[in-house]
């Protein structure tokens, strides 16, 4: 059996618009709003991070575990291995992890609303930095046509992980916390060029 993820990803001003875009066409609403809680393990040296591998412990409405391999583009949308499970215990998962050597070297949160359209999942993501969309489907070709009903600027599209463009704000920010979490920005103002990109809806807020 094969895994892989293939996906776009948009940073965008007006999420509310794009849900009332998708829902006109005809979405399935498959999750709800959801609080995304997200631990990501490394080894003590940092070597999956390093060699871009991600080990995930989410929890939302259940515990998944997942492992991601290193990027690659096929025809401009992010193409990578993803091996993703069900656990029956978030906190026995998490022991598992750490007995095994590895360690959360960050914690990130977002609330996710997830939809599918024409076998694509459209998930309308806010994190603590912004608002986003990513795009996810079976083929390239099956992405292309909801990011043209979607309207949302090819040229904008956001190849880097949450992750990456958390580090970037740090270091541009010199912001003293690890984790991406709601709480640590509650007074922190962040704009889309301070995370180096630009907004990819027609918006201009």
């Amino acid at each position: 059996m094969e895994f892989q993820e293939l996906e776009l990803k948009y940073f965008v001003n007006d999420l509310g618009r794009i849900e009332e875009k998708i829902i006109r066409e005809g979405a399935q609403n498959v999750q709800p709003r959801i609080l995304e809680i997200n631990l990501r393990f490394d080894t003590p040296d940092n070597r999956l991070s390093q060699s871009g591998k991600v080990l995930r412990l989410r929890f939302d409405t259940q515990t998944h575990l997942t492992y991601k391999g290193p990027s690659q583009s096929q025809e401009g949308i992010r193409l990578r291995e993803e091996i993703e499970f069900i656990a029956d215990n978030f906190q026995a998962a998490k022991a598992f992890l750490i007995a095994l050597g590895y360690q959360i070297s960050m914690i990130y949160e977002k609330y996710r609303t997830t939809y599918v359209l024409n076998d694509v999942h459209i998930m309308l993501d806010e994190l603590p930095y912004g608002k986003f969309v990513e795009i996810e489907g079976p083929s390239p070709e099956k992405i292309l046509y909801i990011n043209e009903l979607l309207g949302l600027d090819w040229q904008r599209r956001v190849p880097e992980s949450y992750a990456i463009l958390f580090e970037r704000l740090r270091h541009q920010k010199i912001l003293p916390f690890r984790d991406l979490v709601f709480d640590n920005f509650k007074d922190l103002a962040v704009n889309a060029d301070d995370l180096e990109i630009q907004a990819a809806d027609q918006s201009t807020g």
